[in-house]
């Protein structure tokens, strides 16, 4: 069975990617559970870079220890328009890496809510790299489209999703249920996209991985 290593650590992560990339025929699993240890510094200047400088680190360590898996990584974040886009690929490190989403989404709301309230416009957004065995590089991006609430609500996703509202749901992306969550979100959408081209260029024979 071919081998997908995602180089993440974070079991919710894990869990939508399992949902979505299940019916692949792959072997999905993290880089935690092959016993890989990674954190290159996230140099670039935008979430497709970022994505695939993950994804190249932990695919040079797949080729010194001769595990033949195609890596995927992805970099995610949320962008809010009255804010400059911030806090964008600083996401997981908005605030420093040590403090908690609670206390991050509160920081948010407060700074969004002094900036007169007229345009509370905000974006998810998921890039996702691969690199396969034999050195080829894919990236795509999804996106959703919402506005920062007025308050958190929810307590089904996790990160920024208890203050990113979404007009057509009538609620947060923490207030509806993950597997309806994986349909609509920006790390899904990236995700599927992903899966088409793995698709592609596994069954077309490209791939000896």
């Amino acid at each position: 069975m071919k081998k997908l290593i995602f180089a993440t650590g974070n079991r919710d992560k894990m869990n939508e990617i399992r949902d979505i990339m299940d019916d692949l025929g792959f072997e999905v699993t993290s880089m935690r559970e092959e016993g890989i240890e990674s954190d290159p510094d996230e140099t670039g200047t935008t979430f497709e870079e970022n994505a695939m400088i993950k994804a190249r680190a932990v695919h040079e360590i797949c080729v010194e220890r001769g595990i033949e898996a195609i890596v995927l990584s992805d970099d995610s974040g949320l962008e809010i328009d009255c804010l400059n886009g911030e806090p964008g690929i600083y996401s997981a490190r908005y605030l420093g890496r040590d403090t908690t989403y609670a206390e991050k989404n509160a920081n948010l709301i407060d700074r969004v809510d002094k900036t007169g309230d007229k345009d509370r416009t905000a974006r998810f957004v998921c890039a996702v790299a691969a690199v396969f065995p034999d050195g080829r590089e894919f990236v795509v991006r999804g996106t959703i489209e919402g506005s920062v609430a007025h308050q958190a609500s929810g307590n089904k996703g996790f990160g920024y999703d208890p203050i990113f509202y979404v007009k057509e749901l009538g609620c947060t992306t923490a207030d509806i249920p993950e597997e309806h969550k994986n349909r609509i979100s920006h790390r899904g959408v990236a995700l599927r996209m992903m899966k088409e081209i793995l698709l592609k260029e596994t069954d077309s024979g490209k791939n000896n991985g």
